[in-house]
């Protein structure tokens, strides 16, 4: 394998994805105390992204599964799950703060697969171009490359949302952080791609 191009897509990866170590972290606090979180946020997250790199390599290849007009559509997923889980936030907020999980059993693997694609559907535009000049070989390192680059990602949410002062903190504010980071997605993807005429 060239180094030279597992460094590119290391970067390419780091630089496209650095907003999702917050929202697993968010994810992880939100499962504290379950124990099947774990497994249902690493799945929903490689789901997700596993969807955004077929359509990637697919669009490379000159097949479009998600026309370009539809990706700021996508905006409204996270914005749907944020006013849901600012909803559940609302309906817990006079409950005593250990029997409030910001959802009865943790994140779903589809939730988080939701969201992962919802924030990821704009790095398919940066994706294309370059999976379609590095060739099926290039290509295929880059995919390996973010596919364990992504368990790395996962580790790093769950290691912040485990770290004492940061677990205090979102055990305290998460139930009200989560909504607010998946509404600010939601309404940011809709706005920078005109969804809506916004």
């Amino acid at each position: 394998m060239n180094l030279g191009v597992i460094g590119q897509a290391a970067g390419l990866f780091a630089v496209t994805n650095i907003d999702d170590i917050v929202v697993l972290a968010l994810f992880f606090a939100q499962g504290a105390g379950h124990r099947e979180a774990t497994r249902a946020i690493a799945l929903g997250q490689y789901l997700g992204f596993v969807f955004l790199l077929t359509v990637a390599v697919a669009a490379a290849f000159g097949a479009t599964f998600l026309p370009e007009q539809a990706i700021p559509y996508l905006g409204v997923l996270p914005l749907a799950l944020g006013v849901k889980a600012a909803t559940q936030a609302w309906r817990h907020r006079h409950a005593p703060d250990e029997d409030t999980p910001a959802t009865g059993s943790g994140p779903k693997a589809l939730a988080v697969a939701a969201v992962t694609v919802a924030n990821g559907g704009d790095n398919i535009g940066v994706y294309v171009p370059v999976f379609a000049t590095a060739g099926i070989g290039g290509m295929s390192v880059y995919v390996i490359v973010f596919l364990v680059l992504l368990a790395v990602w996962i580790a790093a949410g769950r290691f912040f949302a485990t770290r004492p002062i940061v677990a205090r903190a979102l055990s305290r504010w998460g139930h009200i952080l989560l909504p607010v980071v998946l509404i600010g997605i939601g309404v940011l993807i809709l706005i920078e791609g005109g969804a809506f005429g916004l």
